[in-house]
């Protein structure tokens, strides 16, 4: 997207934007990044503490049956033959339902006459996972196409839809952040960016991940001094912040440099991103000669300060391809029965970064099987590039590209280079996939150990799956939220974590009992009876929804307790512990409680101990992020939600105007007066609310 960003200030000061987020979806598709948001109204969702995409979980490898029974393979064969008696001899999309009308395999077919009746040739040598599929098979369902072309999109969608079990699935699928430089306002505005591009503005991406863009923005701010802060702040300045201080922006808030200067250093930072980067560096570095040449050193060291930001840039994007301007490169590699697959995105020249997928697939699929599914369902939702550079040759790569180049509105070439840059490309990212595949096996082994440890140390029936660790956060029982962190056999699960916003009013402030036992009482509620969507939605997930073992900050009070809660909502399958902090809160002298069990003491060095350790920590860390953010809003709000006359419009214009509360306390009765919508009356009434209150 491409907008006019150089719009006369006062123009652009007359004229409100107005942005509104669309959907872009299909009429038959569902959003999936919306519903991994979207969230139980008492189960909320919350980030972890940084924008950095965690690492993908290693899927669970599908346990495969011994012999496979002649009774329901025949009524598998059955099935597939009354379908193929009704099925079309044109493109489409066909669907395998198992008896539970759960969607065993989405297929599709230029003929999907002559695909059904190759399952159901009794006599045709087929794979074992086929003939597992066919038998558990009870009914197929057929959608028609125009196109073999609209089948393979349709065949994507449903498979990130349904998630059927015998087919190779693309998870942890997330949205990929972008550089938005703005074009809705005078001084233009550099940002992260998610989401449906609605926004006017130049948008450069994607980027593999948010760590990579905040760092590649706070690069950029150092190179082209332009501004990050919002429309908000930025009109209610009266002075430069402190970016401007620290030379990381322009200061067009104040007039500190003026609209063609700024206008210049937009026109800088977009070349540099749309891959003019030498010919920016030579622009700076003619300045910078210009300026020592005159004897203005000061304007020549910061000239030579933004050189050496836009060479930190591009030090950190690591290769950068000489010939190869736009292109996502794709490499898989298979061991252990698991697949992984790398992903370089290559955009205006420059490396933007790389990420590891583990989609899940039965160890039977080849690599160019996996890799063929698995590029379908990536560009599903994501505008592809001219080029798509692959280490294995696909079957379907003509019809992929055909797909992408109407989807895309421009050719894409789906290519598998034999020689040259775009094979040192190709080869770069088979090594990177190699080597993640074995940092996440070796990860996932050392796990397991520490799992099948703290079930031997616990006694526990089984090494735990799926651990929960619960704790509460409060200052005097104010802006009290509880927590949970989940842990499993790949690590911390953050995209499973919790918080949980205490919410009853008899609760007595400071009562960590009772914001406990409302903590658990509506995560485990919600288990024992869940929303059909949420019940729907576990059940396609491979990871366990109920705990093997709960996890509570505190000694043999807080875990009888919480035994207590357990024992009303008849849960006795959950392994209970709580960990209690030693003298002096020492770590390595926690004491264990179990029920019923004599306290367990671990020696300080002991793996266990550690590894409790490291999950209470976390479970501590996530929960005090947590209450600083509810903390920070309510210290936003407080001191002017219970002035009379004042409402949310005036409240929002006051904050919009001096930017924090403690400005707005600092304000005379003259400033605060200037505020729109505020009359001298209500001016009157903040600044004797804040001056005239006892202590």
């Amino acid at each position: 997207m491409v907008h006019d960003s150089t719009d006369n200030p006062d123009d652009a000061r007359a004229r409100k934007s107005q942005r509104v987020a669309t959907a872009d979806a299909r009429p038959q598709e569902t959003s999936g990044e919306a519903s991994r948001e979207t969230a139980p109204p008492d189960l909320d969702p919350a980030t972890t503490g940084g924008d950095d995409e965690d690492d993908a979980r290693l899927p669970d490898i599908l346990e495969e049956s011994g012999a496979i029974g002649e009774e329901p393979l025949a009524t598998g064969h059955e099935a597939i033959e009354r379908a193929v008696r009704l099925a079309p001899t044109s493109p489409g999309v066909y669907r395998m339902l198992s008896a539970n009308a759960d969607v065993l395999y989405v297929g599709k077919a230029k003929n999907v006459k002559k695909r059904l009746s190759n399952y159901a040739r009794q006599s045709a040598p087929l794979p074992a996972r086929i003939l597992r599929m066919i038998a558990a098979t009870v009914t197929v369902e057929i959608v028609s196409t125009i196109t073999e072309t609209e089948a393979l999109l349709l065949e994507a969608n449903l498979i990130k839809q349904l998630r059927p079990r015998f087919n190779v699935q693309l998870r942890d699928d997330k949205s990929f952040p972008y550089i938005l430089i703005t074009g809705d306002h005078w001084a233009p505005q550099i940002l992260k960016h998610r989401g449906a591009q609605t926004r006017p503005g130049r948008y450069f991406g994607p980027f593999a991940s948010a760590g990579a863009v905040n760092r590649t923005i706070t690069a950029l701010q150092r190179a082209f001094l332009i501004r990050s802060c919002t429309d908000s702040f930025f009109e209610s300045r009266s002075r430069p912040c402190l970016l401007y201080q620290i030379r990381r922006c322009a200061g067009p808030c104040t007039r500190e440099i003026d609209f063609p200067g700024y206008t210049t250093l937009v026109r800088e930072a977009t070349d540099f991103l749309s891959g003019k980067s030498q010919a920016v560096k030579q622009e700076l570095a003619g300045e910078m000669e210009k300026a020592s040449g005159e004897l203005e050193f000061e304007s020549a060291a910061l000239y030579r300060d933004r050189l050496a930001a836009l060479s930190a840039i591009q030090s950190q994007q690591g290769i950068n391809p000489r010939t190869v301007e736009e292109a996502d490169v794709f490499a898989i590699h298979q061991d252990g029965g698991f697949s992984c697959v790398e992903v370089f995105f290559f955009r205006t020249g420059q490396n933007w970064g790389n990420r590891a997928y583990f989609p899940r697939a039965e160890k039977t699929y080849t690599p160019e099987e996996v890799l063929g599914s698995f590029l379908a369902q990536f560009y599903d939702d994501k505008p592809p590039p001219k080029t798509i550079l692959l280490s294995h040759e696909i079957e379907e790569s003509e019809l992929l590209a055909n797909a992408l180049s109407i989807k895309a509105g421009h050719k894409v070439e789906v290519i598998t280079p034999k020689r040259g840059e775009k094979k040192e490309l190709v080869t770069h990212a088979l090594t990177n996939a190699r080597e993640a595949l074995g940092r996440k096996l070796a990860d996932t082994a050392t796990q397991s150990r520490l799992l099948d440890a703290i079930a031997t140390t616990l006694s526990l029936p089984h090494a735990p799956k799926r651990i929960e660790v619960y704790d509460n956060s409060h200052i005097q029982g104010t802006n009290a939220v509880g927590a949970m962190i989940v842990a499993g056999p790949d690590g911390f699960v953050k995209n499973q974590y919790r918080k949980f916003n205490i919410k009853s009013e008899g609760i007595t402030p400071g009562d960590d009992f009772a914001m406990m036992r409302e903590v658990l009482e509506r995560r485990f509620k919600r288990l024992i009876n869940p929303p059909e969507e949420s019940a729907t939605k576990a059940k396609d997930d491979d990871f366990p929804q109920w705990p093997d073992l709960v996890i509570i900050d505190g000694g043999r009070g807080q875990l009888n307790a919480v035994r207590e809660i357990f024992t009303n909502l008849g849960l006795t399958q959950v392994s209970l512990m709580s960990v209690a902090k030693g003298p002096d809160r020492d770590a390595g002298r926690e004491t264990l409680f179990m029920p019923e069990r004599e306290a367990i003491k671990l020696e300080p060095r002991d793996p266990v101990l550690y590894f409790i350790q490291r999950l209470r920590d976390e479970a501590h860390r996530f929960v005090i992020g947590s209450h600083r953010k509810l903390r920070k809003k309510d210290i936003r709000e407080a001191g002017l939600q219970e002035i009379p006359g004042i409402g949310p419009s005036r409240k929002r214009a006051l904050l919009h105007h001096f930017g924090t509360l403690k400005e707005i306390e600092r304000a005379s009765i003259v400033d605060l007066g200037k505020v729109p919508g505020v009359s001298a009356e209500s001016a009157r009434r903040i600044f004797d609310y804040f001056h005239s209150q006892p202590g």
